[in-house]
């Protein structure tokens, strides 16, 4: 009897063991939350497959919506439910919306207690725009510009001289002109010279190569600054790609087709976007292409692009999530995203080695968005910010297709988006 009783102590000691064990592989299973098309998808997995090799008591589950827009309505979600993914990918636009209710983990100790990644080793200007309050919310993985992708063959066919590192707007304009075509004279446009998406995003680096700004102030806004006469000029000249030159396509021409898809069909010369597209570029086979920056107004700018990685505050293990993020904006992290062509490191080093200057990989012309880092702007940091670019952007639309004139476009922006700002002014 008592044999069998020490032998039942025994066993129940061994399946408390096992269960504490099994407990504690659980807690160190954190998901990580992405969005993109396959391609991006797959630079995801190399880099998890790559943690779970340095870090095989750590489990990350990837959690992939395609859409964009998905993405944003799901997490959305998940916070409201109080079960958001343990590591998010944030845009540095849309961080502030889940700090500001309590949702992340702010970074900035973690960083700070690294033996793997220092402040000082990232672009600043990529650090900066994840900080809001005094906080380091999120560390950025990458710092893009807002770009010109163009087909070289149809340059070459309509002997077009290709875009160089300072070309101007009137550059832009004569060769947008020069590439809008009707191939089969239907009287209707076949090929159209650039794309462009009517957004405040791809508005406000126009206006600031016009000498003006998107807000009265970066750090404290209280207001849209379109209304001022550079930022006026910038608005109406972008809309004149459209309603005037038509050397982009109108909204039915759009709504078709859009800008992006024109582009890898080879009907679409120039197409403004970030570096994310890269790795759909890359599939590629009927033409070449390369990338330039921004046209020049009265002084040269672009927008930054920029991502981070964002800890759940209700994660229950900081310390596993706090160790991913760490290894993905490692050295060895980067360079295995930076590889796949999706991103621009924020890393120093890395932005500057062969895993992103590849000479071997289009685009050729890698180079230019490092050179662009020093012309980069930003919009605010503000939870209220998506409501503002989204209602701007209304209005903004409706005057690139003719639905509205420039002035009562700004007008209504600045009427519907007053009171975002009075938000955050109130709260502050």
């Amino acid at each position: 009897m008592f044999h069998r009783f020490i032998q039942g102590l025994f066993l129940i000691s061994v399946l408390m063991i096992i269960a504490a064990c099994q407990s504690k592989q659980e807690d160190n299973t954190i998901s990580f939350s992405i969005f993109g098309d396959p391609a991006e998808l797959a630079a995801y997995e190399d880099l998890v497959a790559a943690f779970s090799e340095a870090h095989p008591e750590i489990t990350v589950q990837l959690q992939h919506i395609p859409g964009q827009s998905d993405y944003r309505q799901r997490l959305a979600a998940d916070f409201s439910s109080g079960e958001p993914p343990d590591v998010i990918l944030l845009n540095y636009r849309r961080f502030a919306t889940f700090a500001e209710q309590g949702g992340l983990e702010p970074l900035g100790s973690y960083l700070a207690n690294s033996d793997l990644i220092q402040e000082s080793d990232f672009f600043q200007v990529a650090i900066d725009s994840f900080y809001m309050d005094g906080s380091l919310w999120c560390i950025p993985q990458n710092i893009s510009s807002l770009v010109v992708y163009y087909n070289k063959d149809m340059f070459d066919a309509a002997n077009v001289p290709y875009p160089t590192n300072d070309w101007t707007h009137e550059d832009f304009l004569a060769a947008a002109r020069a590439l809008t075509r009707d191939v089969d004279g239907d009287g209707r446009i076949d090929e159209y010279g650039a794309s462009i998406d009517p957004s405040i995003f791809r508005l406000a680096p126009i206006i600031w190569q016009f000498g003006g700004q998107l807000v009265d102030d970066l750090d404290h806004p209280t207001r849209l600054m379109l209304d001022t006469p550079q930022a006026t000029a910038a608005f109406q000249w972008f809309v004149d790609l459209q309603v005037k030159e038509h050397v982009v396509p109108d909204a039915v021409a759009e709504s078709a087709e859009e800008g992006e898809s024109r582009f890898l069909n080879g009907r679409l010369a120039m197409y403004f976007n970030s570096r994310r597209g890269v790795p759909t570029y890359r599939t590629i086979t009927n033409f070449d292409w390369d990338v330039a920056p921004l046209p020049r107004g009265q002084q040269a700018a672009s927008i930054l692009h920029s991502d981070g990685y964002c800890m759940a505050q209700s994660t229950q293990n900081k310390e596993a999530a706090w160790t991913f993020i760490e290894f993905a904006n490692s050295t060895a992290g980067q360079t295995i995203v930076a590889q796949s062509g999706r991103t621009v490191p924020s890393l120093i080093a890395v932005a500057s080695s062969p895993a992103f200057l590849n000479p071997d990989l289009p685009p050729a012309n890698s180079q230019i968005y490092i050179d662009t880092v020093p012309t980069l702007g930003r919009v605010p940091t503000m939870h209220t910010w998506v409501g503002i670019e989204e209602t701007a952007g209304n209005e903004i639309e409706r005057a690139f297709y003719g639905q509205a004139t420039v002035q009562e476009a700004i007008e209504s922006a600045l009427t519907l988006t007053e009171s975002f700002f009075d938000q955050v002014n109130t709260q502050n």
